[in-house]
């Protein structure tokens, strides 16, 4: 039951993700009646679920969730922007009563009861405040003890069920019409059982829409030694009396369609050219019997009952609609399988080592002499390349769209703009870009630090932005793309853009800057990345604490990410995140420094050369610049700037490696040799030791030397910044 319970929270998390997108398309003008019919199932099925295992609150709500959904997708009620933003609150107390469910703790009764409340009123403006317990209504069932005796011969067992008033109606109401009557034949599967489903539910919600008469086959139950427990051997045979069409009928069946067979048939209207009145059982019997031992004919058929059957024949002529459940709708099941994340992970560690042995292989292979043209050369070069296929394709499996995450942002943005009292839309694109399930797993705090800020401090209250001439409605944008092999995350707003002035007085008075620094536009707005750096000017629900961005920018390095800032005043403000696409593996080019050896990612490179002296130019007392195709690029001598020698090197004497960093900006990295370029699997150096400037993590080669991965951007930007030479040899060593 366990394992059950935790796929059917699984499923919640997908029918819930389901739930959300439907919603915001509805909100952005897109309710068309599959994306309404989306939204009901998902609830419907969220609800379904949470009824197999007791879950009563969970289920309270969202039947009074359902139904108000049910009264849009009917047309009763129209999906204003009104209603749209009480279903999305509707949306986020479903998912954390589904989030309470699962892992314990308390609910705001008061916030489920409020929503409850306007919930109910969509349908019946008078309704009561309380909310009710929602259960099936009681059925009255009589049913013989001993099938034998209360059955036919033929094992089925007739079940008189009675629901008075289901549809409003009573006694005395008019007859329903038989074209309302329906024939329903139903079998479980055991896969039904075993999801914890319950066929007594499915029948007492068939009962829950009309009048019901129904038969329980039992002539497959075999005997007790025979059995088997975890087997299906009834059926069901149920005559519907309904005012509603077929469609609600087959919606019973929608959360177990793949794990039962079943039909739903019309009944056809009564015809008087039928209407007579039968023989008696014991003359039709006898009547049998004689026909058997051929002492009797054959009765006519009367004439007007062999018209009504060619006239019928004729009208059923038409393909028949296939049945819900059937073959056709089995063959459309989603082929996937649920596999556990630490049998994932263990594969991808496996093929990681994989990777390493393959490449101390080659290094063996090599330090032996053998002809690059021997067959055991050409056999490794096979290895190699099925090794990154199996690479590859493991890689795959852990590669996830960012659309969950961005989707939850959609909950951040509604609760930060009605604590604000803004007025904030919010706007995704790239949702499809793939990264590895870990980064995204960790993208969910610094997101929601940033969605918060960009809301709280970014943008205006709508009537300053009414005031500058701006809408009234703000706009956070949220974006992802692959770029250079990484995924390129942004977080922009069309606010006020970052008041520097405030934020250089702040950290003057703070004593983070000397108050006579001059400092450039991104100095000044990296100093919010500060530990306990805020210009709120009073502790809020939202921000004030200085707590937040620096968080922010703490996480992403801890992925091997950098974070950078662009915000022109009353234009609004970008964030640009930059990840790897994974934490496992990277191309990279391996090279020699002062005796070390270093991994250069090859996403950052864009050429490699040997520098001549007229190319190299001095640039004040100790930068040194390279003369590339008219243009003057950094030149970085990488040793000494890790701290592994004390001079810089001669240009001339080592390789230059161009490289371009993520805002585009180029620079030139003079390295000793290098030695070729690997597939290298990463290790993660802060995990196991600590922080070091200018890595961005380690990895062990072909020899057994484990050697560190540049972290090409931070070299780049701590050479501008020129930071204390000591601190870096400290840390590099």
């Amino acid at each position: 039951m366990a394992a059950i319970r935790q796929t059917f929270f699984q499923e919640c998390e997908e029918q819930l993700a389901e739930l959300e997108t439907g919603l915001l398309s509805i909100e952005s003008g897109d309710s068309d009646h599959d994306t309404v019919n989306a939204v009901f199932r998902a609830v419907h099925s969220i609800k379904g679920g949470a009824g197999a295992f007791g879950l009563d609150e969970l289920v309270r709500f969202a039947h009074t969730f359902e139904t108000a959904l049910d009264l849009v997708r009917s047309g009763r009620i129209e999906a204003d922007a009104a209603l749209v933003r009480l279903m999305l609150r509707s949306s986020d107390t479903l998912a954390d009563l589904v989030r309470v469910s699962r892992d314990g703790g308390a609910m705001d009764d008061q916030r489920v009861a409020h929503l409850h409340d306007e919930l109910t009123r969509i349908a019946d403006p008078d309704a009561a405040t309380a909310a009710p317990a929602v259960s099936a209504p009681e059925a009255s069932v009589d049913q013989t003890a001993n099938a034998g005796e209360a059955g036919d011969d033929d094992g089925f067992v007739p079940l008189q069920v009675s629901f008075d008033g289901l549809l409003g109606g009573d006694a005395d109401a008019e007859p329903v019409a038989a074209d309302s009557i329906f024939r329903i034949w139903f079998r479980p599967k055991p896969e039904l059982y075993a999801k914890a489903n319950d066929a007594a539910k499915i029948l007492r919600e068939i009962c829950s829409l009309g009048e019901a008469d129904i038969a329980c086959d039992v002539s497959a139950v075999p005997v007790l030694a025979e059995l088997d427990p975890e087997g299906a051997y009834l059926s069901w045979t149920i005559r519907l009396v309904t005012g509603l069409g077929e469609d609600a009928v087959r919606e019973v069946f929608e959360f177990v369609e793949f794990d039962c067979e079943f039909t739903v048939e019309q009944e056809m209207p009564a015809d008087p050219v039928f209407d007579f009145e039968p023989e008696p059982v014991a003359a039709v019997l006898d009547q049998a019997a004689s026909l058997a031992e051929g002492e009797a004919e054959a009765p006519a058929i009367p004439q007007k009952v062999m018209d009504r059957i060619a006239e019928v024949a004729v009208k059923d002529a038409a393909p028949a609609k296939p049945a819900a459940g059937g073959q056709s709708a089995q063959a459309q099941a989603s082929q996937t399988i649920r596999v556990d994340l630490d049998r994932v992970d263990r594969l991808i560690d496996l093929v990681g080592e994989l990777v390493i042995n393959q490449s101390m292989l080659t290094q063996r292979v090599t330090e032996a002499g053998i002809a690059r043209l021997s067959e055991v050369a050409v056999g490794l070069d096979d290895l190699e390349q099925l090794t990154r296929e199996i690479q590859d394709s493991v890689m795959a499996i852990r590669a996830q769209p960012v659309r969950p995450i961005f989707q939850r942002m959609s909950r951040v943005v509604r609760e930060v703009a009605e604590m604000t009292g803004k007025s904030v839309r919010l706007v995704t694109e790239g949702e499809a870009c793939e990264v590895d399930k870990t980064v995204i797993e960790r993208l969910a705090d610094p997101l929601t630090h940033m969605i918060r800020n960009a809301i709280d401090h970014g943008l205006e209250t709508p009537e300053e932005r009414v005031e500058t001439g701006k809408p009234e409605q703000g706009s956070v944008r949220l974006t992802a793309a692959h770029r250079s092999g990484r995924v390129v995350i942004e977080v922009a707003d069309d606010g006020a853009g970052i008041n520097r002035q405030r934020v250089l007085e702040k950290a003057v008075a703070n004593g983070l800057v000397d108050p006579n620094a001059q400092l450039s536009d991104g100095e000044i707005d990296d100093l919010i990345f500060h530990p306990g750096f805020s210009t709120a000017g009073s502790v809020s629900d939202v921000s004030g604490r200085g707590v937040g961005m620096d968080v922010v920018k703490s996480s992403i390095q801890a992925l091997g990410g950098r974070i950078s800032i662009a915000s022109q005043p009353g234009a609004g403000s970008t964030f640009t995140m930059s990840l790897p696409l994974t934490l496992a593996v990277l191309d990279g080019m391996v090279v020699n420094v002062a005796g070390q050896t270093l991994v250069v990612p090859l996403t950052a490179i864009v050429e490699t050369l040997q520098p001549k002296e007229a190319d190299v130019h001095g640039l004040g007392e100790t930068s040194r610049v390279v003369s590339m195709r008219g243009a003057f690029l950094p030149l970085i001598d990488v040793g000494h700037e890790l701290g592994y020698r004390e001079a810089e090197t001669d240009p001339l004497d080592g390789v230059a490696i161009m490289v371009e960093t993520e805002n585009r900006a180029q620079s030139v990295l003079l390295v000793d040799s290098i030695v070729g370029q690997q597939q290298v699997v990463i290790k993660s150096l802060e995990a196991n030791y600590g922080h070091v400037f200018g890595v961005a993590a380690a990895t062990i080669l072909g020899d057994g030397q484990v050697a560190v991965i540049v972290d090409v951007d931070a070299v780049v930007a701590g050479r501008r910044a020129e930071p204390d030479l000591a601190n870096r040899k400290r840390t590099a060593a």
